[in-house]
């Protein structure tokens, strides 16, 4: 890829853009437009710095340091794009404008909300790899499924949650 070489961007790109956008969709807390945002300015980043690396691992961890990066300036960017908003309607109305709701908050209560719809099964996979940590063979073991099963159905519920939270939010956005 340091090199310009096409076959390598795309075997990179077939490998790594899931994964950074998941990764991304987690550092933004659930913003699916910051993520692909972020993805963007991440992808042009390591088309910028592409160097090579000697471990899979070594080279995640920079992927996601360019990411989280990436995140950053664009909430800098955002923040002081509103701000500039906020000085021309004070100026040009006299008056502070209405606040912005906290959208951290907003993205807890609806989490809160989709999980309460959840059964206590799922809830209890996903509290047992998020929460507790533990891997889909312990899960797989106390709940007697098989390691691929527990995956399987830990992705079917994150497609689920992000499914009613997303409805809830856009819900709640709407006039």
């Amino acid at each position: 890829m340091a090199r310009g070489d096409e076959m390598a961007w795309r075997e990179f790109h077939a490998l790594y853009f899931d994964r950074l956008l998941r990764y991304l969709l987690v550092v933004t807390g659930g913003s699916e437009e910051n993520a692909r945002e972020a993805l963007q300015q991440t992808l042009i980043r390591v088309c910028r710095h592409a160097r090579r690396f000697d471990r899979e691992e070594v080279f995640w961890s920079w992927l996601t340091v360019l990411a989280r990066s990436a995140v950053v300036d664009g909430t800098r960017r955002r923040s002081r794009y509103a701000t500039l908003l906020a000085g021309y309607a004070r100026e040009l109305l006299g008056h502070p404008p209405e606040p912005v709701p906290d959208t951290r908050q907003m993205w807890e209560a609806g989490l809160n909300r989709a999980l309460a719809e959840l059964s206590p099964e799922e809830r209890g996979l996903l509290t047992a790899k998020y929460q507790e940590s533990q891997t889909m063979a312990e899960i797989a073991t106390q709940t007697g499924m098989t390691p691929r099963a527990v995956e399987s159905r830990l992705g079917r519920i994150r497609a689920e949650l992000r499914t009613r939270l997303l409805r809830q939010l856009r819900h709640e956005e709407s006039p």
